[in-house]
């Protein structure tokens, strides 16, 4: 598929993007997402400064997605650990 022009608008600010269709509803998903929180913090924190809120709003997100990869990073420690120990069983077993 090819590139189409979108605008995307964040924190009151149009920003021309280029991006591949198949990329276009996740882009404006996450837009949709970033302005729902800056509106969020808006409601809950006496910030008014779009540059504070952008920045909490970064920080959110970088803070979820570390959570994210420290959690599948523990799922797969785990996961491999469990292979190795079936592995173990079969191995014992079939050199009975």
């Amino acid at each position: 598929m090819g590139e189409i022009s979108i605008k995307i608008n964040i924190a009151d600010r149009v920003y021309p993007l280029k991006v591949n269709m198949e990329e276009e509803e996740v882009i404006r998903r996450a837009a949709k997402l970033i302005n729902d929180r800056i509106k969020e913090f808006q409601e809950n924190y006496a910030v008014r400064d779009k540059q504070d809120l952008l920045s909490m709003c970064v920080l959110h997100y970088a803070t979820a997605t570390l959570k994210s990869e420290k959690k599948m990073v523990d799922e797969d420690t785990e996961v491999a650990d469990k292979v190795y120990q079936l592995d173990q069983l079969l191995d014992g077993f079939f050199s009975k």
